[in-house]
C-alpha cells in the first residue's frame, strides 16, 4: 500500500511577465528604427531628384537626431505621468505620420519638418529612455543583460532594414521605401496595445528578481517639470558631465557619422549603394552580439573599464577606415564592419549602469539627458560630415576627427568615480548577548 505524499503538488514554473514586456518593447524599438534606416540610403536619390546638396539633406538628418535626443528626457517623464503604453503608441503613430507624408514633399523645408521634426519627436519618444524605464520598472536582476538586448533592438533595427530600404529605393523609388518603413512602424501598434503593460503591479506581480518595494508609486508631477528637475540635479554632478561628454562622442562616431554617411562615402569610391547598405546591415547583426555581451559583462565587470576598451578600440578602427574603401568589398573592410558592429552601441549598458549608480530613482530622466547629449553629438556629426564632404570632396577628414574624439571619450569614461558603498550597520547587541 503506497503512502500518499503530504507535500502540495508543485506548481508548474511560468515565465515572468517582465520578459513579455521586454519582448514587446524590443519590437517597438525595432519598428521605430525602421524609418531611421532611411537617411543613409536616400541621400543620393534625393540629390538626383531635387538637386539638394549633401549639406541640405544632412541638415534634416541633424534636426532629426537632435530632437531624437532632446525628446528623450521629456518622454521618460511622460511615461511616468501617463504610462509607457500610451506614450509608445503615440510615438509610433507620429513616426508613421512623418515618414508617410515625405512622399508628398516638394521643398527642402518640408524635408526638415517631416523627416527632421515629426520623425525626430516620434522616435525620440522611444529612445533609450524607454530602455531605462522598462528595465528600471520591470527588472532588478538581469538589468544589464536586458538593457543590452533592448538597446540592440533599436540600434540593429536601423541597420538591418538598410538593405530592404536600398532595394526598394532602387527598384521602385525612394517613396516606396519611405512608405514601407511607415508600414513597419504601424505594424507594431496593435502589439503594444495588446501586450505592453506599464508596471508589474498592473498584473499583480513584482519586478523580476525584486520585491514590491522595487515597484514604487508612480510620480504624477508634470512631465516638463520632472525632466527639468532631473537635469537641474544632474548638472551639479561631475559624473553627469563625464558620461554626457563620452556619450556625445559616442553619438558622433555611430548614428551621426557612420550611419548616414557610410553608404555615400562607399559610393564615392565606386561601391554600389545596395552593397554598402548590406555592409551596414552586417553591422546591425553583430551589434546584437556585441550589445548583449556588453550587457552581460556590465553585470560582472567595472563599467568604466568596458567604456575605456570600447571607445579606444572604436577610435583606432576609425583611423584605419579611409584606405579600406573601394569598389569591391575586401577582407579588411569586412573585418572593420564586424568589429564596428560588436562595438556599435556596446557603450549603452555600462553607461546606463553608471547613471543608475549615481542617480538612483532619477535614472530614466537623467539617462534621458545623457542620451540627449548622444544625439546632439549625432546631429553635429551628421551635419558636419556633409559639410566636410562638400568642402573637401571626401569624408576622410571626418573619419579621422571622429577617431581622435573616441580616444578622448575613453579618457572621460575612466575619470568617472564609482560611488562609495555605505557599509551595512552592525547588528545591535542585546544586554544578554553582550554578557555571554
Amino acid at each position: 500500500m503506497s503512502i500518499p505524499d503530504p507535500r502540495p503538488p508543485a506548481r508548474p514554473r511560468r515565465v515572468h511577465p517582465a520578459w513579455g514586456v521586454a519582448g514587446v518593447t524590443f519590437l517597438a524599438l525595432v519598428g521605430a528604427a525602421a524609418f531611421r534606416a532611411v537617411p543613409g540610403v536616400l541621400v543620393d536619390p534625393l540629390r538626383a531628384e531635387y538637386g539638394w546638396s549633401v549639406t541640405t539633406i544632412s541638415a534634416a538628418v541633424a534636426v532629426n537626431m537632435a530632437l531624437y535626443g532632446l525628446t528623450a528626457p521629456f518622454a521618460a517623464a511622460l511615461m511616468e505621468r501617463f504610462g509607457i503604453r500610451r506614450v509608445v503608441v503615440c510615438a509610433l503613430l507620429l513616426t508613421a505620420l512623418g515618414s508617410g507624408l515625405t512622399v508628398f514633399m516638394t521643398a527642402a523645408w518640408q524635408l526638415v519638418l517631416l523627416w527632421g521634426v515629426l520623425v525626430g519627436l516620434g522616435t525620440g519618444s522611444m529612445a533609450l529612455s524607454l530602455v531605462a524605464t522598462v528595465t528600471g520598472r520591470w527588472f532588478v536582476a538581469r538589468r544589464g543583460l536586458v538593457s543590452g538586448v533592448l538597446t540592440a533592438g533599436g540600434a540593429t533595427g536601423q541597420l538591418v532594414f538598410l538593405p530592404l530600404v536600398a532595394w526598394a529605393a532602387e527598384g521602385w523609388g525612394w517613396r516606396a521605401a519611405s512608405l514601407g518603413t511607415t508600414a513597419a512602424a504601424l505594424a507594431v501598434v496593435p502589439l503594444v496595445l495588446l501586450l505592453l503593460r506599464d508596471r508589474p503591479r498592473d498584473v499583480g506581480e513584482v519586478p523580476y528578481g525584486g520585491t514590491a518595494a522595487d515597484d514604487p508609486e508612480p510620480r504624477r508631477a508634470g512631465a516638463a517639470a520632472a525632466a527639468l528637475q532631473g537635469l537641474a540635479a544632474a548638472v551639479r554632478s561631475r559624473p553627469f558631465w563625464l558620461l554626457a561628454g563620452g556619450f556625445f562622442i559616442c553619438g558622433m562616431s555611430t548614428n551621426g557619422l557612420v550611419q548616414p554617411h557610410f553608404v555615400p562615402a562607399a559610393h564615392d569610391h565606386g561601391m554600389p549603394v545596395t552593397t554598402a547598405a548590406g555592409l551596414l546591415a552586417v553591422v546591425g547583426v553583430f551589434d546584437i552580439v556585441g550589445t548583449v555581451l556588453s550587457g552581460w559583462l556590465t553585470d560582472r565587470v567595472d563599467p568604466r573599464l568596458l567604456l575605456l576598451a570600447y571607445y579606444s578600440l572604436r577610435g583606432m578602427s576609425l583611423f584605419l577606415l579611409p584606405p579600406l574603401f573601394g569598389p569591391e568589398v575586401r577582407l579588411s573592410m569586412v573585418a572593420f564592419i564586424v568589429f564596428y558592429g560588436l562595438d556599435w552601441v556596446a557603450t549603452v549598458p555600462p553607461t546606463l549602469a553608471l547613471v543608475r549608480e549615481h542617480f538612483g530613482a532619477r535614472t530614466p530622466v537623467v539617462f534621458g539627458w545623457v542620451f540627449a547629449s548622444h544625439q546632439l553629438g549625432s546631429a553635429t556629426a551628421a551635419f558636419g560630415g556633409g559639410v566636410v564632404r562638400d568642402l573637401t570632396g571626401s569624408y576622410d577628414l571626418a573619419w579621422t576627427l571622429a577617431g581622435a574624439l573616441c580616444v578622448l571619450a575613453a579618457g572621460l569614461s575612466v575619470a568617472v568615480r564609482r560611488p562609495a558603498l555605505t557599509p551595512a550597520p552592525a547588528p545591535a547587541t542585546t544586554p544578554s548577548a553582550a554578557g555571554t
